[in-house]
């Protein structure tokens, strides 16, 4: 069932289906708007890497179409969801945005160009933003049970078992509570200490063994167990939010715990299996090739 709080939000917005590749749906799109907080995407890497073009076409060539239809249109901000995975594989102490990325996959690798094109466009009367935000966790209206927090969370619930590849790979983490924070706060910012800049986002760094034994101890109630197989996914990496800590004075109003929680509560009221297709990218993507983003941008 819906959740009620939705619902109220839901009355008050309009809603409009399209493909953020086709230049008519975008324009339409754009009419009449302030601002922009771009998330649409092929989205993580498993996914991304389905099919490279597929990918490119939208987490790049789309992002091209929509800043040149936003700047005509007159948006004055926008604000770019971009991935702390662009890092890639990082052994430094404090990845901060100083470091170059180094994708390793389709998705980062797009995302990462998808960046400075967005930083490119930026001026005085069009704020541009790029954010890096790490896995998101928690609750949202589209639930999600394919990203680790909210797998390994949703896993111990229904089957009293985590199972962890590994579990020695640093991921870094962020409360869905805390990303709309952040995008409500930088709708309202003065666009003179975000605009042309990229932050990190996320304040929790832990190995994904860490994360388990985290989430067990906050169902220490279930008889959960933690199970290690052998390492599938290597990839590896953490950041640090100084930056947006320091020069936008951000500080977080969530945690993995508290995601946790909150995700608890609605597993236990609103979604009976798990394993739907709905939950997870990998089963519901349907998205077929189209260069209509790429033909608009070379005439």
């Amino acid at each position: 069932s819906e959740d009620p709080a939705y619902s109220e939000w839901k009355s008050r917005l309009d809603f409009l289906h399209g493909d953020i590749r086709d230049p008519e749906a975008v324009q339409k799109a754009m009419y009449g708007i302030d601002a922009v907080i771009h998330l649409a995407a092929i989205s993580n890497d498993p996914t991304g890497n389905i099919n490279e073009t597929l990918t490119r076409q939208v987490n790049f060539d789309a992002v091209g179409l929509l800043l040149a239809k936003a700047r005509e249109n007159g948006v004055k901000r926008f604000i770019n969801a971009s991935s702390s995975s662009v890092f890639g594989i990082k052994t430094d102490e404090s990845v901060t945005e100083a470091l170059e990325p180094e994708p390793i996959t389709f998705y980062s690798k797009y995302k990462m160009l998808a960046e400075w094109i967005v930083l490119a466009s930026s001026s005085l009367d069009f704020c541009t933003v790029n954010i890096r935000p790490a896995t998101i966790c928690g609750y949202s209206p589209r639930q999600r049970f394919d990203l680790t927090v909210n797998k390994l969370t949703a896993d111990s619930i229904r089957k009293n078992l985590i199972s962890v590849d590994g579990g020695q790979q640093r991921r870094p983490n962020v409360g869905m509570t805390d990303m709309i924070h952040l995008y409500s706060h930088l709708l309202e910012i003065d666009s003179k200490r975000i605009n042309g800049k990229t932050f990190n986002f996320g304040f929790e760094n832990h190995r994904i063994i860490e994360i388990a034994k985290l989430i067990q101890e906050e169902l220490s109630d279930l008889p959960i167990k933690i199970q290690i197989k052998d390492v599938v996914d290597q990839r590896d990496y953490h950041i640090s939010s100084d930056k947006i800590s320091k020069e936008l004075g951000y500080k977080p109003v969530s945690s993995i715990r508290q995601e946790v929680i909150q995700l608890r509560n609605y597993l236990n009221n609103h979604y009976p299996d798990i394993d739907e297709a709905r939950f997870y990218n990998m089963k519901t993507m349907k998205l077929e090739l189209s260069g209509r983003a790429y033909n608009y941008l070379s005439r």
